[in-house]
């Protein structure tokens, strides 16, 4: 009981009529508690016994003490109201003291929390931003992308062909090149007859390259896919149709020997 401190501040603050009968009530509780321990120990049963039987006896023992108990009704320690006062006081004091280092707890915690939460939004903020600045990114390219109109989609198509067809000039010049180069048209012979030079000369005028015979097939080819066939007059050399057909550049017509086509290559 807090009635008594170990300053005797309490004590001090009581009459001497209620320090006198508080400390009545000390001695009595203390020979109640003397007299007690004296029965238990006079109780307390040999340590011959069975051991599973005496702890049988003390657990008996405990619950009709605790069954007593239930049926007592609590009572005040003291009458006196000065005593039950300063006791109350003493009780509100201990309790503030410890609703005061609890509120200390909460408070430490609530700034903990307001720190991680002044934190939290300042990564969220961020966040947003971050967010704000990816759809506005997103916004422009889609504006960008409405822009394209059948226009520009048209114009990269025309550039695109028109290097293509710069790109096969360039492969047919080459090809030309070589042609004119490795495959001339057949030349005069200078020890033939005048006669025979000029027979030789008009055969000569009527013919054409071999670059031109290509060139013909593949026109052909790629207008008129159906019909790739094209028919050999004086124009074209035998031995130019003979080297086209004997190297797979060129086939014949299965009915019209007079006929030619390119060979597929694809």
């Amino acid at each position: 009981m807090a009635e008594v401190t170990a300053d005797g501040r309490t004590a001090a603050r009581l009459s001497e009529a209620a320090q006198s009968e508080l400390l009545d009530m000390c001695e009595e509780q203390f020979a109640q508690l003397e007299k007690l321990q004296n029965e238990i120990i006079l109780c307390e049963p040999d340590f011959c016994e069975n051991p599973q039987e005496q702890s049988v006896k003390r657990l008996m023992a405990t619950e009709a003490e605790r069954n007593q108990w239930l049926t007592v009704e609590p009572q005040l320690l003291a009458e006196n109201s000065e005593i039950l006062l300063e006791a109350g006081k003493e009780q509100m004091h201990k309790l503030c003291s410890e609703l005061e280092m609890v509120a200390s707890c909460y408070e430490a915690k609530r700034d903990k929390l307001k720190e991680t939460k002044e934190l939290e939004l300042k990564w969220l903020e961020e966040k947003k931003q971050v967010l704000a600045a990816a759809t506005g990114h997103v916004e422009r390219l889609q504006i960008e992308k409405e822009k394209l109109s059948a226009h520009t989609v048209l114009q990269d198509v025309k550039e695109k062909i028109q290097k293509m067809m710069a790109y096969q000039e360039e492969l047919m010049n080459c090809l030309g090149y070589i042609l004119d180069k490795h495959v001339p048209l057949p030349q005069d012979d200078s020890g033939s007859s005048k006669k025979k030079k000029n027979v030789a000369h008009e055969i000569h005028e009527k013919l054409i390259s071999l670059n031109d015979i290509l060139e013909i097939l593949m026109n052909k080819a790629l207008n008129t896919p159906h019909d790739p066939y094209v028919a050999i007059d004086d124009t074209f050399w035998p031995p130019y149709v003979e080297m086209l057909l004997r190297y797979g550049i060129a086939v014949r017509h299965q009915e019209n020997n007079f006929k030619i086509r390119l060979e597929t290559f694809f």
